[in-house]
Protein backbone atom coordinates (compact mmCIF):
# COMPACT_ATOMS: atom_id res chain seq x y z
CA UNK A 1 0.00 0.00 0.00
CA UNK A 2 1.01 3.56 -0.71
CA UNK A 3 0.45 6.35 0.84
CA UNK A 4 -0.39 9.21 -0.74
CA UNK A 5 -0.65 11.69 2.19
CA UNK A 6 0.01 12.09 5.97
CA UNK A 7 -2.14 13.96 8.92
CA UNK A 8 -2.41 13.98 12.59
CA UNK A 9 -4.92 12.29 14.43
CA UNK A 10 -6.54 14.01 17.03
CA UNK A 11 -3.64 12.62 19.72
CA UNK A 12 -1.22 14.38 17.01
CA UNK A 13 -0.09 11.26 16.17
CA UNK A 14 1.44 11.43 12.11
CA UNK A 15 -0.94 8.88 10.22
CA UNK A 16 0.10 7.77 6.80
CA UNK A 17 -3.00 7.99 4.57
CA UNK A 18 -3.93 5.84 1.37
CA UNK A 19 -5.89 8.52 -0.10
CA UNK A 20 -9.37 7.44 0.04
CA UNK A 21 -9.40 4.24 2.01
CA UNK A 22 -11.65 1.38 0.28
CA UNK A 23 -10.74 -0.74 3.31
CA UNK A 24 -11.86 0.47 6.93
CA UNK A 25 -11.96 -1.47 10.18
CA UNK A 26 -13.76 0.61 13.00
CA UNK A 27 -13.49 -0.29 16.54
CA UNK A 28 -15.90 1.58 17.97
CA UNK A 29 -20.03 1.49 17.59
CA UNK A 30 -20.03 4.99 17.33
CA UNK A 31 -17.48 5.22 14.63
CA UNK A 32 -18.97 2.35 12.82
CA UNK A 33 -22.41 4.14 12.34
CA UNK A 34 -20.87 7.42 11.87
CA UNK A 35 -18.85 5.46 8.69
CA UNK A 36 -21.78 3.39 7.71
CA UNK A 37 -23.83 6.50 6.91
CA UNK A 38 -21.67 7.25 3.96
CA UNK A 39 -19.92 3.69 2.96
CA UNK A 40 -20.99 0.93 4.31
CA UNK A 41 -19.54 -1.24 1.62
CA UNK A 42 -16.16 0.25 2.82
CA UNK A 43 -16.56 -1.70 6.47
CA UNK A 44 -14.69 -4.64 5.93
CA UNK A 45 -14.04 -5.53 9.94
CA UNK A 46 -16.10 -3.63 12.91
CA UNK A 47 -16.60 -5.04 17.24
CA UNK A 48 -19.08 -7.55 18.50
CA UNK A 49 -20.72 -4.43 20.03
CA UNK A 50 -21.67 -2.61 16.54
CA UNK A 51 -25.47 -2.67 16.32
CA UNK A 52 -26.12 0.36 13.92
CA UNK A 53 -26.88 -0.26 11.51
CA UNK A 54 -28.05 -3.49 11.38
CA UNK A 55 -26.67 -5.39 8.66
CA UNK A 56 -23.16 -4.21 8.47
CA UNK A 57 -21.59 -6.69 5.90
CA UNK A 58 -18.23 -6.61 7.58
CA UNK A 59 -16.40 -9.57 9.72
CA UNK A 60 -16.45 -8.81 13.51
CA UNK A 61 -12.91 -8.73 15.35
CA UNK A 62 -14.18 -9.09 18.50
CA UNK A 63 -14.83 -6.06 21.53
CA UNK A 64 -13.17 -3.13 21.46
CA UNK A 65 -11.33 -3.68 24.58
CA UNK A 66 -9.86 -6.96 23.27
CA UNK A 67 -9.49 -6.98 19.53
CA UNK A 68 -8.90 -9.50 17.13
CA UNK A 69 -5.54 -7.88 16.24
CA UNK A 70 -4.09 -10.86 13.86
CA UNK A 71 -7.10 -10.62 12.39
CA UNK A 72 -7.68 -7.27 11.61
CA UNK A 73 -3.94 -6.72 9.73
CA UNK A 74 -5.09 -10.37 7.71
CA UNK A 75 -8.61 -7.88 6.61
CA UNK A 76 -5.29 -6.08 4.88
CA UNK A 77 -7.39 -2.36 6.11
CA UNK A 78 -6.70 0.95 4.41
CA UNK A 79 -6.98 2.18 7.64
CA UNK A 80 -8.10 1.16 11.17
CA UNK A 81 -10.36 4.27 13.26
CA UNK A 82 -10.16 3.93 16.71
CA UNK A 83 -11.31 6.06 20.10
CA UNK A 84 -8.75 7.35 22.77
CA UNK A 85 -11.33 6.03 25.31
CA UNK A 86 -12.88 2.98 23.33
CA UNK A 87 -9.52 1.46 22.45
CA UNK A 88 -6.17 -0.19 24.42
CA UNK A 89 -2.85 1.59 23.09
CA UNK A 90 -1.43 -1.80 23.26
CA UNK A 91 -3.67 -2.09 20.58
CA UNK A 92 -2.98 0.39 18.94
CA UNK A 93 0.41 0.13 18.61
CA UNK A 94 0.16 -3.10 17.60
CA UNK A 95 -1.51 -2.49 14.85
CA UNK A 96 1.12 0.10 13.55
CA UNK A 97 3.78 -2.09 13.68
CA UNK A 98 2.43 -4.02 11.35
CA UNK A 99 2.54 -1.18 9.04
CA UNK A 100 -1.59 -0.61 9.57
CA UNK A 101 -2.58 2.96 9.42
CA UNK A 102 -4.57 4.12 12.86
CA UNK A 103 -6.67 6.89 13.46
CA UNK A 104 -7.12 7.89 16.69
CA UNK A 105 -9.96 10.17 17.66
CA UNK A 106 -10.13 11.63 21.06
CA UNK A 107 -13.97 12.96 22.24
CA UNK A 108 -15.09 14.00 25.59
CA UNK A 109 -17.19 17.13 24.47
CA UNK A 110 -19.68 17.43 21.98
CA UNK A 111 -17.59 20.36 20.47
CA UNK A 112 -14.80 17.85 20.37
CA UNK A 113 -17.49 15.16 18.87
CA UNK A 114 -17.95 17.38 16.26
CA UNK A 115 -14.88 18.58 15.20
CA UNK A 116 -13.18 14.97 15.16
CA UNK A 117 -15.85 13.76 12.86
CA UNK A 118 -15.51 16.34 10.08
CA UNK A 119 -11.57 15.10 10.59
CA UNK A 120 -12.44 12.07 10.19
CA UNK A 121 -14.41 12.44 6.95
CA UNK A 122 -11.93 15.14 5.37
CA UNK A 123 -8.44 14.33 6.34
CA UNK A 124 -8.46 10.46 7.12
CA UNK A 125 -11.39 9.53 4.83
CA UNK A 126 -11.43 12.07 2.63
CA UNK A 127 -15.47 11.20 2.25
CA UNK A 128 -18.11 14.23 1.64
CA UNK A 129 -19.24 15.31 5.31
CA UNK A 130 -22.25 13.48 6.03
CA UNK A 131 -25.57 15.22 6.29
CA UNK A 132 -26.38 14.21 9.82
CA UNK A 133 -23.12 15.74 10.92
CA UNK A 134 -24.14 19.22 9.54
CA UNK A 135 -27.51 19.30 10.60
CA UNK A 136 -26.50 18.35 14.29
CA UNK A 137 -23.76 20.79 14.74
CA UNK A 138 -26.85 23.20 13.84
CA UNK A 139 -28.74 21.83 16.40
CA UNK A 140 -26.11 21.79 19.41
CA UNK A 141 -25.15 25.37 18.73
CA UNK A 142 -28.44 26.31 19.61
CA UNK A 143 -28.78 27.29 23.62
CA UNK A 144 -30.46 24.95 26.34
CA UNK A 145 -34.30 25.46 26.78
CA UNK A 146 -34.23 23.78 30.31
CA UNK A 147 -31.85 24.62 33.29
CA UNK A 148 -31.77 23.10 36.53
CA UNK A 149 -32.07 19.42 37.04
CA UNK A 150 -29.49 17.81 38.83
CA UNK A 151 -28.41 14.19 37.37
CA UNK A 152 -26.76 11.06 38.69
CA UNK A 153 -25.60 8.45 35.49
CA UNK A 154 -24.55 5.04 36.51
CA UNK A 155 -22.67 3.22 33.68
CA UNK A 156 -22.20 0.12 36.07
CA UNK A 157 -23.69 -2.09 39.28
CA UNK A 158 -21.30 -3.99 41.63
CA UNK A 159 -19.60 -2.28 42.11
CA UNK A 160 -21.59 0.96 41.27
CA UNK A 161 -19.81 3.52 38.74
CA UNK A 162 -21.24 7.03 37.46
CA UNK A 163 -20.70 9.26 34.75
CA UNK A 164 -17.66 11.63 36.11
CA UNK A 165 -17.38 15.27 34.86
CA UNK A 166 -14.72 14.94 32.15
CA UNK A 167 -16.65 12.47 30.23
CA UNK A 168 -18.24 12.93 26.67
CA UNK A 169 -22.08 12.27 28.22
CA UNK A 170 -21.25 14.90 31.06
CA UNK A 171 -20.92 17.42 28.24
CA UNK A 172 -23.84 16.47 26.90
CA UNK A 173 -26.11 16.96 29.95
CA UNK A 174 -24.09 20.17 31.06
CA UNK A 175 -24.95 22.00 27.44
CA UNK A 176 -28.62 20.47 27.86
CA UNK A 177 -28.69 22.78 31.49
CA UNK A 178 -27.95 19.71 33.82
CA UNK A 179 -25.71 19.52 36.75
CA UNK A 180 -24.29 16.12 36.54
CA UNK A 181 -23.68 14.63 40.19
CA UNK A 182 -21.52 13.60 42.02
CA UNK A 183 -18.37 15.94 41.38
CA UNK A 184 -15.94 13.92 41.47
CA UNK A 185 -12.78 15.98 40.15
CA UNK A 186 -10.21 14.25 38.38
CA UNK A 187 -12.28 10.82 38.14
CA UNK A 188 -14.29 10.33 34.87
CA UNK A 189 -16.19 7.17 35.94
CA UNK A 190 -15.98 7.06 39.90
CA UNK A 191 -16.83 4.15 42.00
CA UNK A 192 -20.06 5.18 44.38
CA UNK A 193 -22.14 3.57 47.20
CA UNK A 194 -25.80 3.12 45.83
CA UNK A 195 -27.19 4.83 48.97
CA UNK A 196 -25.08 8.06 48.13
CA UNK A 197 -26.91 8.60 44.62
CA UNK A 198 -30.53 7.83 46.14
CA UNK A 199 -29.79 10.73 49.41
CA UNK A 200 -31.71 12.63 47.50
CA UNK A 201 -29.05 15.16 45.91
CA UNK A 202 -29.74 14.74 42.41
CA UNK A 203 -33.59 14.78 41.23
CA UNK A 204 -32.98 11.68 38.59
CA UNK A 205 -31.26 8.87 38.10
CA UNK A 206 -30.78 8.53 34.05
CA UNK A 207 -30.41 4.62 33.31
CA UNK A 208 -28.47 4.05 30.25
CA UNK A 209 -28.56 0.11 28.74
CA UNK A 210 -24.92 0.99 28.07
CA UNK A 211 -22.28 -0.64 28.85
CA UNK A 212 -24.20 -2.28 31.64
CA UNK A 213 -27.80 -2.82 30.09
CA UNK A 214 -30.27 -1.17 32.51
CA UNK A 215 -33.85 -2.47 32.40
CA UNK A 216 -36.67 -1.92 34.05
CA UNK A 217 -36.32 -4.95 36.03
CA UNK A 218 -32.42 -4.40 37.04
CA UNK A 219 -31.46 -0.70 38.47
CA UNK A 220 -34.82 1.20 39.49
CA UNK A 221 -35.25 -1.08 42.33
CA UNK A 222 -32.28 0.10 43.77
CA UNK A 223 -33.88 3.59 44.21
CA UNK A 224 -36.07 4.61 46.58
CA UNK A 225 -35.92 8.55 47.18
CA UNK A 226 -34.83 9.80 43.86
CA UNK A 227 -36.85 8.53 40.50
CA UNK A 228 -34.77 6.27 38.20
CA UNK A 229 -35.37 6.37 34.57
CA UNK A 230 -33.88 4.27 31.60
CA UNK A 231 -32.85 6.31 28.58
CA UNK A 232 -31.37 4.89 25.61
CA UNK A 233 -27.24 5.05 25.72
CA UNK A 234 -26.50 5.50 21.75
CA UNK A 235 -28.74 8.83 22.28
CA UNK A 236 -26.75 9.44 26.18
CA UNK A 237 -23.14 8.46 25.11
CA UNK A 238 -22.68 7.66 21.37
CA UNK A 239 -21.30 10.55 18.78
CA UNK A 240 -22.36 9.81 15.31
CA UNK A 241 -25.78 9.80 13.70
CA UNK A 242 -27.21 9.83 16.98
CA UNK A 243 -25.83 13.28 17.77
CA UNK A 244 -28.85 15.12 16.28
CA UNK A 245 -31.90 13.38 17.72
CA UNK A 246 -30.21 13.09 20.88
CA UNK A 247 -30.85 16.56 22.09
CA UNK A 248 -34.39 16.42 21.26
CA UNK A 249 -34.69 12.76 23.30
CA UNK A 250 -32.83 14.09 26.30
CA UNK A 251 -34.49 17.06 26.33
CA UNK A 252 -38.44 15.37 26.37
CA UNK A 253 -36.85 12.89 28.59
CA UNK A 254 -35.71 15.14 31.17
CA UNK A 255 -38.23 18.16 30.87
CA UNK A 256 -40.42 16.71 34.33
CA UNK A 257 -37.25 17.99 36.36
CA UNK A 258 -36.32 20.68 34.50
CA UNK A 259 -37.39 24.30 34.61
CA UNK A 260 -37.96 26.22 31.33
CA UNK A 261 -35.43 28.79 30.49
CA UNK A 262 -36.74 32.54 29.01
Amino acid sequence: MTSTHAARDDLGAMVDLPGRPKRVVSLVPSLTEALASVDMAALVGVTDWCTHPEGVPATRIRGTKNPDVAGIIDLEPDLVVANQEENRKLDVDRLRAAGVPVWVTRIETVDEALASMSRLFEEALDWPIPTWLTEATETWAAPSTLSGPRVSVPIWRDPWMVVGPQTFTADVLRRLGCTVLPHAAGERYPKVDVQSLDDGSADVVLLPDEPYVFTAEDGPEAFHRTPAVLVSGRMLTWYGPSLGPARAYLEDLLHPWSTPTP
